[in-house]
């Protein structure tokens, strides 16, 4: 890679530029991109001795970047049409910024009190913290890139009203903010909650939150492993994890699935949860069976935390933009057209829930779809 040529001959602001260039937001995917799978294991220095460290190294280029306070990129003069992102996760965050770094006049609108989407609300700080994130977006926003918080589009403002404001092109990159429903008795119980709504508590509470007790979450994804760490950091006497499949079919990455062992989180798998157990309208308990259709197993729990992934929220409330079945937005995943002429999406609301890296590369993709579509005119293609 170019940028880690920058950094062997000591050239840190040009290595910070190549990343820049590339990548939106460098710093976050430096710290939560899964290079050992999607990079390292691909590396020609493998079979010599080891792969090299592309995350370690990204992280450092921005970490001296921010040192610095370097400036790598400079926007021109914003003198062309006005597009409008919803929702300020990876996806908006990198279309925006490749927009701005052309001349074009972009605001992000945020339904949240805080910019970042996924990045904010929900990663534990272990894994990404908050600096990181606020300086990633911070150079969003030296490029121009306007922010409008606490502003839900379909709620608070239409796509009407901001193509009356003169927006002539909308990105749609709300993200996943519903939890998957399970159908489990007791799941009504006072201690029972969901991943992402357990981790936006967590984050938000800027360590003064304590969890105490025993705490149990189900799932084996990395959101999974991340609510199981975050309690265990946080206090939890005791954390498990029950799973409904095997460890090998977990998944979650193998170094989160380490870490939160190495924190001394159990795992019970292929146990899929039969009831919650309640007590004064309060969950004490959770009752599992095995997949075998024999084994049975019953745990003590303060907290229940499920962890079975997030789907779309009704996207038609802000569009009446075709759907997929599973409620994400039908579209081409590299150059986004929705089935209505000037709005565009990418990101977990196009790909169901994918990695941060993928969201940002298919943010800047669309990015050059807004701009062919602004500059020749083009429809639906």
């Amino acid at each position: 890679a170019d940028f880690i040529r920058s950094i062997r001959f000591r050239n840190i602001k040009g290595a910070a530029a190549t990343i820049r260039e590339a990548n939106a937001l460098g710093g976050c995917t430096g710290k939560t991109c899964p290079y050992d799978r999607m990079c390292e294991e691909a590396c020609s220095r493998t079979g010599i001795d080891k792969p090299i460290q592309i995350g370690r190294l990204q992280s450092f280029a921005v970490a001296m970047e921010k040192e610095y306070d370097m400036k790598v990129l400079e926007a021109p003069k914003a003198d062309k049409e006005k597009v409008a992102c919803i929702g300020s996760g990876p996806a908006s965050l990198s279309c925006a910024q490749r927009l701005a770094r052309e001349g074009y006049k972009v605001t992000i609108f945020e339904k949240f009190e805080k910019p970042g989407g996924v990045l904010t609300y929900g990663i534990i700080p272990s894994r990404l913290p908050q600096d990181v994130v606020d300086f990633d977006i911070q150079k969003v926003k030296d490029l121009g890139v306007e922010f409008v918080m606490n502003t839900e589009v379909g709620r608070d403002v239409t796509i009407q009203q901001l193509k009356d404001q003169g927006y002539k092109a909308f990105f749609i990159g709300a993200g996943l903010w519903k939890s998957k429903d399970l159908e489990v008795k007791g799941k009504e119980l006072n201690g029972v909650t969901y991943a992402i709504d357990f981790l936006k508590k967590a984050r938000t509470s800027k360590g003064e939150i304590k969890i105490e007790g025993e705490v149990i979450v189900i799932g084996g994804g990395d959101v999974a492993m991340d609510c199981a760490a975050t309690a265990k950091l946080l206090g939890a006497e005791r954390v498990t994890i029950v799973y409904r499949r095997t460890i090998e079919e977990a998944p979650a990455d193998i170094a989160e699935l380490e870490y939160v062992q190495a924190l001394g989180v159990s795992i019970f798998t292929k146990f899929k949860p039969k009831e919650i157990i309640g007590e004064n309208g309060k969950a004490i308990g959770l009752l599992a069976e095995g997949t075998d259709g024999f084994s049975q197993l019953q745990l003590k729990a303060d907290q229940i935390v499920f962890a079975i992934g997030q789907e779309a929220e009704d996207m038609k409330k802000i569009a009446p933009v075709e759907l997929n079945e599973n409620g994400t937005v039908a579209c081409d995943l590299l150059k986004g057209f929705t089935n209505i002429d000037g709005i565009f999406a990418a990101g977990d609301i196009v790909n169901g829930g994918k990695t941060i890296n993928e969201a940002v590369a298919a943010g800047k993709s669309v990015a050059e779809s807004i701009m062919k579509y602004l500059s020749k005119k083009e429809g639906v293609n």
